[in-house]
C-alpha cells in the first residue's frame, strides 16, 4: 500500500472514531471537557477513553499514564509532559503541543491534524498510522531521533522521514 492511500485510510479510520467517540462514549470515561487544570498531576493514570477537549491543560503532567482513545480535541497542551504516555488513537487535532515532552510516548493511530508541534520533544515518540499534516510531518522529521523503548520502532521510520 503506497504512503497516500495509508494517509487516505488512515483519516477514515480516523474520522470514524472521532465521530463514534463524539456519539457513543463508554460509560466509564471521565468528562473533562472546556474545563482549565494548568499544571494538574495526571501522571502514571489510566484515563482511557477520557475527554479532554477544549481544555486549557498547560504545564500539566501525563507522564507515563494510558491514554488511550483519550479526546484532546481543540486543547492547549503547551508544554505538557506525556513522557511515556500511551495515546494510541488519541484525538488531537488542533491541539496546541509546543513545547510539549512526547519522549518515548506511543501515538500509533492518532489523529493530530492541525496539531502544532512547535518546540516539542520527540525523541522515541512512535507516531506508527498517525495522521498529521503534511507539514507538521516535515517539522517533527527536522527533530526525529531515537527508539521507543516499548514498540522498538524508529520515531523517523514511523514518520516516513526520508
Amino acid at each position: 500500500m503506497n504512503r497516500q492511500a495509508l494517509r487516505v485510510f488512515a483519516l477514515f479510520v480516523s474520522i470514524i472514531l472521532v465521530v463514534f467517540v463524539a456519539i457513543a462514549p463508554p460509560a466509564q470515561a471521565t468528562d473533562y471537557n472546556n474545563r482549565t487544570f494548568i499544571g494538574e498531576d495526571f501522571s502514571d493514570r489510566d484515563l482511557t477513553d477520557s475527554s479532554f477537549a477544549h481544555a486549557n491543560l498547560r504545564t500539566s503532567n501525563f507522564s507515563h499514564s494510558n491514554l488511550q482513545e483519550v479526546s484532546f480535541f481543540s486543547s492547549n497542551l503547551d508544554r505538557v509532559n506525556f513522557e511515556g504516555a500511551n495515546l494510541s488513537y488519541a484525538a488531537l487535532g488542533s491541539t496546541r503541543l509546543t513545547k510539549a515532552n512526547l519522549k518515548d510516548a506511543i501515538l500509533e493511530g492518532a489523529f493530530a491534524s492541525n496539531a502544532l508541534f512547535a518546540g516539542a520533544n520527540i525523541e522515541g515518540a512512535d507516531f506508527t498510522d498517525a495522521l498529521l499534516s503534511i507539514e507538521a510531518e516535515r517539522e517533527l522529521c527536522k527533530i526525529a531521533t531515537g527508539t521507543n523503548p516499548t514498540t522498538g520502532r524508529n520515531t523517523r521510520d514511523t514518520l516516513f522521514c526520508p
